[in-house]
């Protein structure tokens, strides 16, 4: 692949302001788009699951719409992320356009392995896929995103809770260990002060 863009994903547990956060990166590197060394195209929201027949079927499993076994939703999300990858992520970046994905593979690794005990399974899945050019994994007590859920949400989804948020932080700590160009992010300040430190990093790799 000719890729020309930049692919840079945000990760970690639900209530630690990914969307947030991605949303303002890419308004950030839309503004500078012509001062960057990469994605001279303008930068792009995306995120997992997408809103695809497949995607449609990942959430409605997290709505308790219907139920399957850990490894048939895994399968379900490697589907999804291969299609997102060929449909919409790597023709932007052939593009020069910077794509900027809330949720990736790490998701699917971190949470994933609470229902499929073979991690090594999961992680051989993720094998196919483009690996990211950079990744922010916002790190946020499980405490304080349950009171951020709560707060906006009627009810919690099917990993909202916080002894579970608990374990899967930990294991995006470990996945950090794994993948190159990880960055884990106090996500517990103010999201100017947040914003700010994904910008300066950013900066350094692409202006």
């Amino acid at each position: 692949m000719a890729k020309k863009g930049r692919f840079i994903v945000f990760d970690g547990l639900d209530g630690s302001g990914l969307s947030t956060q991605a949303s303002l990166l890419v308004d950030f590197l839309n503004e500078r788009k012509d001062k960057l060394k990469f994605g001279r195209a303008g930068a792009w929201l995306t995120k997992e699951p997408t809103r695809s027949l497949i995607g449609g079927l990942i959430n409605a499993q997290f709505d308790h719409c219907w139920k399957s076994s850990p490894t048939c939703l895994q399968l379900l999300f490697s589907a999804d992320r291969a299609f997102h990858l060929e449909k919409e992520i790597i023709p932007l970046l052939e593009r020069d356009v910077n794509v900027v994905c809330d949720r990736y593979l790490f998701s699917t690794l971190a949470f994933g392995s609470l229902g499929v005990k073979d991690f090594d399974w999961l992680l051989n899945l993720q094998k196919f896929f483009l690996v990211p050019d950079i990744t922010f994994f916002l790190k946020v007590s499980p405490k304080t995103c349950i009171k951020r859920i709560e707060k906006s949400r009627f009810d919690l989804t099917l990993f909202e809770k916080e002894e579970v948020l608990t374990r899967v932080w930990q294991n995006f700590e470990k996945i950090s260990k794994i993948f190159k160009d990880i960055y884990i992010i106090d996500g517990e300040r103010s999201i100017d002060e947040v914003a700010k430190e994904i910008n300066n990093i950013i900066k350094k790799q692409l202006l």
